[in-house]
């Protein structure tokens, strides 16, 4: 993060930015959170279970908000759940299964690291990783009942809707009792870092009232808190999905193109309020671009903006500028020799990429490639002018790439006309 970001608006108090953002859905108070959040700096917490090897799109929420608060003056404490992610919070479904402990514990490692482009561990007010395993680990379990357990009435776990959805199908007492764990989180993080505030997403609003509730009972506090909504899509899909999965932040599982195309496909009726929770354009921009949205839907001025932006926060500016030249370059607009292996083979992946085991004649090579359906309407499209390959138009349907053609020795871009593409990959 670096000294030239500000925060998202010189007109508003940080509450009353996040007001406008639509980022405060829940909270203990909203005269106590205004009054900490506008006030001196303090700690906050916000928590990520290690529930795979990656976060995903649907983190982005929490850290985006994270840097928000940082950027205001208050300091960040990071919790990656060593211990909570061992046991997993209850889902409505069914039982989570348990993944074994060297796994968690690879896996809060790397999202340690994902973690780090979003926030600054340097300054007075810098971020600090924590590990809830450190203090959950040590503790017996006639210590746990004895100074945790013993602070939560029955009744209310039980009222929690989650539990109430599983009671009919059953919950083991592992998932039942992670509202304990994540209460105690954070009693033991005001404890030892004088933290003020959680937050989270509005899903975990019944475990973060439950540490609020435990604090005070301990005779500790006061602490405050406040949930974001829940990102969803107009459509109906759920948020951070497609056909191909989920988009996670690790460019080994989600390359940075397919991140960026993911913004940009991003649907108009969407892309205000993602702007709006994600970005870190001030308020007279947003609603800039929301009018241009409004007013030319096709220019997708927003959907970019809101690419390159994450983008860049997610995977830096060399990996942005890669992303952008390989968009413009597919469609004729830039060099495809300039663009690197990996991120000309990520481009063509989402495009639809063919492997091939030797190059056959430029129809074939159409009709394999998915951009027509038989050899004669290549034959027709060729004619027309309308085929290329590499952005050179052809013409002849009988000519045969060579290997000096192939980019990077392997790889060749195919295009119909000015929109449709597709990339052929040649075995080794």
């Amino acid at each position: 993060m670096t000294d030239t970001s500000l925060p998202p608006s010189g007109r508003d108090s940080l509450f009353d930015d996040l007001r406008w953002r639509g980022l405060i859905q829940d909270s203990t108070g909203l005269d106590e959170l205004r009054a900490l959040l506008d006030g001196p700096g303090i700690a906050f917490y916000v928590g990520f279970d290690p529930t795979a090897p990656s976060l995903h799109v649907g983190h982005l929420m929490q850290v985006t908000t994270a840097r928000r608060l940082q950027l205001a003056g208050h300091r960040p404490l990071l919790l990656v759940g060593g211990a909570t992610g061992q046991i997993g919070d209850p889902k409505e479904s069914a039982e989570r299964t348990l993944n074994p402990p060297e796994v968690v514990a690879g896996w809060v490692a790397r999202i340690r690291e994902q973690l780090a482009p979003f926030v600054s561990y340097e300054g007075a007010n810098a971020a600090q990783l924590v590990n809830n395993l450190d203090w959950t680990a040590e503790m017996s379990v006639v210590e746990f009942l004895r100074d945790v357990g013993k602070h939560f009435p029955v009744n209310k776990m039980l009222a929690r809707e989650v539990v109430k959805a599983r009671l009919e199908s059953g919950i083991s007492f592992t998932e039942f009792s992670y509202q304990l764990l994540q209460a105690n989180d954070f009693f033991e993080l005001h404890r030892r870092h004088a933290c003020q505030l959680q937050y989270g997403g509005s899903d975990q609003w019944g475990n973060i009232t439950a540490g609020v509730d435990y604090i005070r009972r301990r005779g500790a506090g006061p602490v405050e808190a406040f949930t974001t909504p829940l990102v969803t899509k107009s459509d109906g899909t759920k948020f951070g999905k497609t056909e191909g999965g989920a988009i996670w932040l690790d460019p080994e599982m989600t390359s940075p193109y397919a991140f960026y195309q993911f913004w940009v496909n991003v649907d108009d009726r969407d892309v205000s309020r993602y702007l709006r929770f994600f970005s870190f354009r001030p308020r007279e921009e947003l609603e800039a671009l929301e009018k241009e949205t409004a007013e030319r839907p096709a220019a997708r001025a927003a959907q970019r903006a809101l690419a390159e932006e994450l983008t860049t926060l997610v995977h830096g500016e060399r990996e942005m500028a890669q992303v952008v030249a390989a968009s413009q370059a597919l469609f004729g607009r830039g060099s495809l020799e300039e663009l690197s292996p990996v991120t000309l083979r990520a481009a063509l992946t989402e495009a639809g990429l063919v492997h091939l085991d030797e190059l056959p004649d430029v129809a074939s090579l159409l009709k394999e490639s998915g951009l027509v359906p038989s050899n004669k309407e290549a034959r027709r499209v060729i004619a027309e002018g309308g085929a290329y390959i590499n952005n050179n138009r052809v013409t002849s349907a009988e000519a045969v790439v060579t290997p000096e053609d192939l980019l990077h020795g392997r790889y060749l871009v195919l295009r119909r006309g000015k929109r449709s593409f597709a990339g052929v990959e040649l075995r080794r």
